[in-house]
């Protein structure tokens, strides 16, 4: 344990990804190197480069909300509160029993890295047809990443901390870090953090067309996520939420709750190089895990398993294996990596929390989820990606990596749970 801190440990998961409405579900799927990718159902694709996207299946509003709530919710804040509410049954924490004074020392940081579009994308049009005398009230609270946290205190009347952390793509990880230190710090003693993200919409897609960023392999959606490959042509975006309910450790055993894992660390860095890519030799991915490593009191012979970011695009995977070699040396050789992004897709600031449910199930289950779709070596790709098929392992610690537009990157450790 390092010196003065509080121990801290996951006691609950919940999740809405491509691949299932729940942490066994996406576990199962990744178990089974399932994609999660197929033709965009939310709006006519045909003026659209990209036709194809990882959308959340089987979910349906009126399962989890009354029909005013649902329509005052934006997607990517419906997900949230139902992620949290699987993460908080998984925890064993019954909010209408809880004491206020316990209340108020849960802290929820969860967000987003762009937070309504959807609603954005429907109000624009609203705007331009009618006038902004038509424009719902609703429009600005439904649309801001943060509306997440403020909803989840709300309904369970949790006052501590309450904020979220954006910061594109590494969103998720961030706001899981936060909570890390704040009940290392000994200011709570249960945080729920997270991310979520919705951003499958004409907005959305066409953004990042315009950015050039996402694969336009159209003909074969279930195999456009291919990162490390040599013929990857950008990601594929994706949609859902991950939480985490994150306890220090007298707590949980306090109340006698179940461990999932142990979270030891974190490490961030910024890249100071281009509000898109990478730096090309990823200085700033190997400060953020040299970084972690120091945090966590790590030996990275120690490390078992590396979650990567691996997006599928070109220059990403390859600036991540460079860093990855940088920090690990010849021990990059010996643990094994791998990209759960080839069959969730891209979930932006939802991303980082659905890969750290992941690594965590990697740690617990001593399996290492796939990267799936490889068919063509890349010499600058050179790693154990596990490629297609999972692979069986001791995991006793695992790392996950978050890297976000402007330069934002994060990285966690997790480590099996020991008395």
């Amino acid at each position: 344990m390092r010196k003065g801190r509080s121990r801290v440990v996951i006691t609950g998961m919940g999740a809405l990804t491509p691949l299932g409405n729940s942490p066994d579900a996406l576990w199962e799927a990744m178990m089974q190197g399932t994609s999660g990718a197929g033709p965009i159902s939310y709006f006519d694709t045909s003026k659209f480069a990209t036709k194809f996207a990882c959308e959340v299946k089987d979910y349906d509003p009126r399962d989890h909300f009354h029909r005013r709530e649902a329509r005052r919710l934006d997607r990517f804040a419906q997900y949230a509160l139902v992620a949290v509410d699987q993460a908080l049954k998984d925890a064993g924490l019954d909010t209408s029993t809880m004491p206020q004074s316990q209340k108020d020392r849960v802290g929820v940081i969860v967000g987003s890295g762009i937070g309504g579009i959807q609603v954005l994308n429907a109000q624009a049009q609203v705007l331009q047809k009618h006038g902004p005398r038509f424009l719902s009230p609703f429009f600005i609270p439904m649309m801001i990443p943060d509306i997440v946290s403020g909803h989840i205190s709300i309904k369970h009347n949790f006052r501590g901390p309450n904020y979220c952390v954006v910061s594109a793509c590494a969103t998720g990880s961030n706001n899981i870090g936060d909570v890390l230190m704040m009940i290392e710090r000994g200011m709570i003693d249960i945080g729920i953090c997270g991310g979520s993200e919705a951003a499958i919409s004409e907005l959305g897609i066409g953004g990042f067309n315009a950015l050039k960023a996402l694969s336009t392999r159209n003909d074969s959606p279930e195999t456009a996520s291919r990162p490390f490959d040599l013929t990857r042509d950008g990601f594929v975006l994706g949609e859902g939420a991950g939480i985490l309910v994150l306890e220090s450790l007298d707590h949980a055993r306090a109340r006698g709750a179940r461990i999932h894992a142990e979270l030891i660390g974190i490490g961030m860095s910024g890249d100071a190089n281009h509000i898109t890519a990478p730096h090309p030799d990823g200085k700033g991915a190997a400060l953020a895990m040299n970084n972690l490593l120091r945090d966590a009191e790590l030996q990275p012979e120690e490390v078992d398993y590396l979650n990567m970011h691996g997006t599928s695009t070109p220059l990403g995977d390859t600036a991540e294996t460079k860093a990855v070699k940088d920090v690990f040396r010849d021990h990059a050789y010996e643990m094994l990596v791998s990209a759960t992004k080839s069959m969730t897709g891209h979930l932006l600031g939802a991303a980082g929390a659905v890969e750290a449910i992941a690594t965590i199930l990697a740690v617990k289950n001593n399996r290492i989820p796939p990267t799936i779709n490889f068919e063509h070596p890349d010499p600058e790709c050179d790693l154990n990606y596990t490629f297609n098929a999972p692979q069986e392992r001791t995991v006793n610690v695992a790392l996950s990596n978050a890297f976000g537009f402007g330069g934002h990157n994060t990285s966690l450790a997790f480590r099996k749970y020991l008395e």
